[in-house]
């Protein structure tokens, strides 16, 4: 354990221990941050941030991401809940990546495209883990090829907890060729509680006037398009589930959300700023997301099919949860006008995402 301030000022406890001490999670280190009514924890398989315990209006705490304990979940259908997803988070098209005159194929994972890293990617990985004054620091080194990426990548990821509720996320890389690199949490969450039902009445605001429309892989065509007069307009705060089954075409296809929105520009300073906020009109909880990154993808689990379930055993169907991955825009390696992915020997990847639990009680 990390030793106190001198002072005495610490206020978040740091706990680590096996995730299932009795069976195949033995290896798994589960860390649990504790801030006042305020508890997140930490996997290493994955750098998953697996429960996030907060507050309702009533002062009752609640567990707000959908999550398992089940190995057999974790490695399974639920291997992307709560994970750092990389090397790059989101699709990338054709499976190819060039850099600098070079085709770098990459592992694909179907459909024509290699989402989240490829089939192998960071979320799948054990970090290596230690202890911070108010958090955990995750590593993980990619060498040169993994899943098909150029250059040997070293990521670190910080998440610290304090009593206010603010959960932070620190992304840092750095790569020993040029690369491309897109990393983002990939947590879902209900403000209502894990198996409380479905999530299409939290009232969604984005701090976005624009989002790229998707072609039916969800590949981005490259431009970007206006929310305002279409169900992608979250300027204003409005129920996910308001506009969700609209016979629109970016809707139709997916069932749902799941698409890039273009957040208005980031401070020159580099710090985050609000990215979206989530309100639950029953339990009153609320969610801030602040971010350094470009875009957000809003994916409203339009694909469950209650093959996962958690702490409640009520089974995950469609729109149980909603992913808020604060990232770079999707496929940018192939659309120069996006924001780039781009990393160089001698740079550093810097992106910081908060969470804020908060309630309206």
């Amino acid at each position: 354990m990390a030793t106190p301030p001198a002072n005495g000022s610490r206020t978040t406890s740091v706990r680590r221990e096996p995730l299932d001490p009795s069976g195949a999670g033995s290896a798994i280190e589960r860390w649990t941050l504790r801030a006042g009514p305020y508890e997140a924890s930490v996997l290493t398989l994955g750098a998953t941030l697996h429960t996030l315990v907060g507050p309702d209006r009533d002062g009752r705490p609640g567990q707000v991401l959908l999550s398992s304990d089940r190995i057999a979940d974790i490695l399974g259908p639920a291997r992307h809940y709560g994970t750092v997803v990389g090397r790059y988070a989101n699709r990338i098209a054709d499976s190819r990546v060039g850099l600098d005159g070079e085709e770098h194929p990459l592992a694909p994972t179907g459909g024509g495209v290699t989402l989240h890293g490829g089939p192998d990617g960071f979320a799948n990985r054990m970090w290596a883990a230690e202890e911070l004054p108010d958090g955990v620091r995750l590593r993980l080194h990619s060498p040169d090829g993994d899943q098909g990426f150029p250059g040997a990548l070293d990521v670190t990821v910080d998440y610290t907890l304090d009593a206010s509720g603010e959960l932070a996320i620190r992304y840092r890389a750095v790569t020993a060729a040029p690369t491309v690199v897109n990393l983002t949490n990939h947590a879902y969450f209900n403000l209502g509680g894990e198996g409380s039902g479905d999530v299409l009445g939290h009232l969604l605001t984005l701090d976005a006037d624009g989002y790229t429309p998707a072609d039916g892989r969800q590949i981005p065509y490259g431009r970007i398009e206006p929310v305002a007069g279409t169900p992608f307009d979250f300027t204003t705060a409005r129920p996910i589930g308001k506009s969700v089954h609209d016979e629109h075409p970016q809707l139709t296809g997916p069932g749902g959300y799941d698409h890039n929105w273009v957040l208005r520009p980031r401070p020159a300073d580099g710090s985050p700023a609000p990215a979206a906020r989530l309100e639950d009109p029953v339990s009153g909880r609320t969610l801030e997301v602040l971010t350094t990154e470009p875009g957000i993808q809003v994916y409203t689990a339009n694909g469950f099919r209650g093959a996962v379930s958690g702490a409640s055993g009520v089974p995950y169907g469609p729109f149980s949860g909603v992913a808020l991955e604060t990232q770079h825009f999707p496929d940018s390696p192939h659309h120069p006008d996006f924001p780039s992915t781009v990393l160089r020997p001698g740079e550093e990847f810097r992106s910081t995402t908060v969470f804020r639990l908060g309630n309206t009680g």
